[in-house]
């Protein structure tokens, strides 16, 4: 999964739009998409277009936050049309994950559905305190599926005025990224990078996925359709890395019993290999 794309889940318009694209999943959002008066109204209209027949991109759901008295009646809603997971919104650790998870073992249970199915994305840096939370992720569900960073609703919480000058972030918002970052790796699951806000500004986007996939991150969210094709781009490895990787993994192969091996001049390991596999995980099948 490299893209992820947010879809208002009141507007069927923009997610018959979507449906036509290639991003990997799209998340219908219940939450920040959605004006307070139109959440009842979002929540059906987001049951429909998950019930329409499916064309392989998975789809997630953004709930309201778990302290916005929403999140219930949220997965009240949905949860009978089976989405593929849940994104959580200002989760600030695991122990938000855990209390999701034990709201997703009943609905799935009254639905019918297969336990465990239902998959977790976590929102993780919204809020100062969700901050510390970031190592409290690992082991705290097998739903969780990634973490992601975000700058706009942190900036908020901290009384930002801007979270980028001149389309680099700002100090606060760089740890936030890393910590983020790190957490994912510690908590065995993906890392997804935060939403591009200018829209227009593709070269910026690309810029800044190839820093993310270069950095650990394995996929992105996205904000409009043609940021897609850009993300889905920049998250494939280069002719260079497919090379390097395939030379890496054929000189483990044929000496299987090295820990250390000398390749081009160079000494590599079996990090290196780790590496090399990660890259060629990511080619097309």
């Amino acid at each position: 999964m490299r893209s992820m794309l947010f879809v208002p889940g009141d507007s069927p318009r923009k997610f018959d739009k979507a449906v036509q694209g290639a991003a990997d999943a799209l998340i219908l959002d219940l939450e920040d998409s959605v004006v307070p008066e139109k959440k009842d109204e979002a929540r059906t209209l987001t049951r429909t277009m998950l019930q329409a027949p499916r064309t392989g991109q998975q789809l997630y759901v953004r709930v309201n936050a778990l302290d916005s008295g929403r999140t219930l009646d949220d997965l009240a809603a949905v949860m009978p049309a089976a989405p593929d997971g849940i994104v959580l919104p200002k989760s600030r650790g695991g122990e938000d994950v855990r209390r999701l998870a034990l709201w997703l073992d009943a609905f799935e249970a009254v639905a019918g559905l297969a336990a465990g199915t239902t998959r977790i994305v976590v929102v993780a840096t919204e809020t100062a305190g969700a901050i510390f939370g970031l190592g409290s992720y690992q082991d705290c569900s097998p739903r969780l599926e990634g973490l992601m960073w975000g700058a706009e609703d942190l900036a908020a919480s901290l009384g930002a005025s801007q979270n980028r000058s001149g389309g680099e972030l700002h100090s606060p918002y760089r740890l936030a990224r890393d910590l983020c970052l790190m957490g994912a790796a510690a908590a065995g699951v993906t890392a997804i990078d935060a939403v591009y806000t200018d829209i227009d500004d593709l070269a910026g986007l690309e810029q800044e996925t190839r820093a993310a996939r270069r950095d650990g991150f394995g996929a992105k969210a996205l904000i409009h359709p043609k940021q897609v094709e850009i993300v889905n781009a920049a998250f494939a490895p280069t002719a260079e890395e497919r090379a390097w990787a395939e030379k890496v993994v054929a000189a483990f192969a044929a000496n299987r019993d090295a820990g250390t091996l000398r390749l081009d001049g160079r000494m590599i390991d079996r990090p290196h290999l780790r590496a090399a596999e990660n890259i060629l995980g990511r080619l097309p099948h």
